[in-house]
């Protein structure tokens, strides 16, 4: 019995998807699942007839796994990944290997890995993008804990994972919670990317009054150029389809609420715990928290008064210019998430390779898009690049779509149509390139009321002034 390669718990549509794409590949799986129902449907549905066991409790499940075994955990984030460790200790050895491959918290994969090691158990934390179809058809794997632990699992990763041009979409991230980390990230990113997409829907929509049709032409035309990625593709096909019942486009008559699960949340918190500015991905999470004030938005609308025109210039013009407006946008949400990435490496010791990260996110998850080879070369370029708006090729993309990109603004301000995200990704960019910033005037204030000192610009130390004598 004990024959198979890996268990893996939980089989809601992400971990059945997971056992198929390693079936697929040539390893034998046991499954078990809190509810035997959803065990049977699965084995009897899509498992029917392939190298997939069914456990019922998990003293059967482990003792069905080769040595060291190798249990991975595909549940909510939170609570049930602390209660199935709790259930699992017991049963397993030292040397043998547990994987949370939800979207768990870095900070519980940081106590639940030391925790672990103390008994001897290798833990990984791994995060998994492209929703349920890259989980079947190959999925960005971003892996995290000891290296050992993850050389022993790495064949099932590789075989599984996305691939472009023939290369895995995974590697070895770092220690501990470093791969859930990288997830976190990745997420805020996406968060950001979307946010953008909206808006840049916005402008088109509700201010050059586009239809679904001429809005499907053009993002399908955004994706054959440098703005190519899957949200742009899936943005497109969205356009397209019509509600059965109405016969009206299907994304007008979706409810304007976006819900979140909290990495977004996560990734700006973190943030600012660790003194990186991340302003496009804040303003997407609370342009999300935002859109659940339907109601109050609703009534706000009857009594505060704003530009409501259309936009009167050449439509072709400004499409273009907005285009222009989404990639600079798009470059500083991913400056923002790397320059992230730096800083955290640093404080968390996990020693990431930018580069690498760049090339596992090129396939099989949400932000994959053209652009990152790009990133992934300016990486390569310059390993320890301190932004990405420095690496030469971001640096002139950028300056000659900058033009466009304060227009698309200046625009959307005279129609009254909200851009947050637009708007924050072009005050990073004037901040950073700023010299100088108005901070000066901030902490004078500070010392005016608090005595909190001061530096100077003409000589060193620092000083205090009795501001009121």
């Amino acid at each position: 019995m004990s024959e198979h390669d890996i268990g893996l718990i939980g089989l809601a549509v992400m971990g059945q998807n997971l056992v198929l794409n390693m079936e697929r590949h040539g390893f034998r799986v046991a499954v078990y699942n809190r509810t035997a129902a959803r065990t049977q449907a699965f084995i009897e549905g899509p498992a029917a007839g392939k190298r997939i066991t069914a456990t019922y409790a998990l003293e059967e499940l482990v003792a069905a796994l080769k040595r060291p075994r190798v249990v991975m955990l595909m549940v909510k984030a939170g609570a049930p990944v602390d209660i199935f460790i709790g259930k699992l200790k017991p049963l397993l050895e030292p040397g043998d290997i547990l994987i949370d491959g939800g979207n768990s918290f870095f900070k519980d994969t940081e106590r639940r890995s030391q925790e672990l090691e103390a008994a001897g158990i290798h833990y990984l934390g791994v995060g998994i993008s492209g929703g349920e179809e890259g989980a079947l058809w190959g999925p960005s794997i971003m892996p995290g804990g000891q290296r050992e632990a993850y050389a022993r699992v790495e064949p099932i990763f590789t075989a599984i994972a996305a691939r472009v041009n023939g290369d895995p979409c995974v590697t070895y991230i770092g220690p501990r919670g470093a791969g859930h980390y990288v997830k976190m990230v990745h997420n805020g990113i996406e968060y950001g990317d979307m946010q953008l997409i909206a808006e840049a829907y916005d402008l088109l929509h509700r201010g050059l009054g586009l239809s679904a049709q001429e809005l499907h032409r053009v993002f399908a035309r955004w994706n054959e150029g440098v703005l190519s990625s899957y949200l742009i593709e899936i943005t497109a096909d969205i356009f397209t389809r019509l509600d059965e019942e109405t016969g009206r486009p299907l994304v007008d008559l979706i409810l304007d609420e976006a819900e979140q699960k909290g990495t977004g949340r996560w990734t700006s918190q973190d943030a600012l715990d660790l003194g990186v500015p991340t302003p496009t991905i804040n303003a997407a999470v609370e342009a999300r928290i935002l859109s659940a004030y339907k109601e109050e938005r609703e009534r706000a609308a009857q009594v505060l008064s704003g530009p409501q025109g259309r936009f009167s210039g050449d439509r072709e013009t400004f499409i273009n210019a907005v285009g222009d407006a989404l990639y600079a946008a798009k470059v500083c949400t991913y400056a923002q998430g790397m320059a992230l990435l730096r800083e955290a490496s640093r404080a968390y010791g996990y020693d990431l390779n930018y580069g690498e990260i760049a090339r596992i996110w090129r396939g099989g998850c949400i932000i994959r898009a053209r652009f990152l080879d790009d990133v992934r070369a300016a990486f390569a370029e310059e390993p320890d690049l301190p932004n990405l708006l420095l690496a030469p090729f971001f640096r002139e993309a950028v300056a000659s779509r900058q033009e466009a990109w304060r227009t698309v603004l200046q625009t959307a301000i005279a129609l009254g149509i909200p851009t947050p995200a637009l708007s924050a990704s072009l005050a990073y960019f004037d901040g950073y390139r700023s010299a100088r910033l108005p901070a000066n005037l901030i902490q004078a204030q500070r010392d005016y009321f608090g005595a909190h000192t001061y530096r100077r610009v003409d000589r060193e130390g620092v000083f205090h002034t009795e501001w009121t004598r």
